[in-house]
């Protein structure tokens, strides 16, 4: 495995073990819980559709998997808003889930563009 796709690997692993986090520090309000939960579930599934893409049969099943996982970033960064616009953590805190969550889809839309362009 290349290294640039060992680092994705760490990176999108670490996204969503610090998104486990910053759900366990939520607070038990009903609001709280059920942003958390949306952004548990997509912020999670991200590192899985990379690592999907990574066994990917075609270059079309790799994007697939790649545009997969850009939806959960997306998803993930509007959920840190709306927890952060609700008032529920304060957005200082939120700050660098938000700037890795850019920097990854940043990274998903690259590595999608490259491989639209070799077809």
């Amino acid at each position: 495995m290349k290294a640039e796709q060992q680092d994705l690997r760490t990176r999108t692993k670490q996204f969503a073990l610090r998104i486990i986090r910053l759900y366990g520090a939520l607070p038990n309000t009903a609001a709280a819980q059920v942003l958390g939960k949306q952004l548990l579930r997509s912020g999670t599934s991200v590192g899985a559709h990379y690592r999907e893409a990574q066994r990917a049969k075609s270059d079309a099943d790799f994007i697939s998997k790649i545009e997969g996982g850009l939806q959960e970033l997306d998803e993930s960064v509007y959920w840190l808003e709306l927890i952060e616009e609700a008032g529920i953590i304060a957005g200082e805190q939120l700050k660098p889930l938000r700037v890795e969550g850019d920097e990854l889809t940043a990274i998903f839309v690259t590595i999608a563009k490259k491989v639209k362009s070799k077809r």
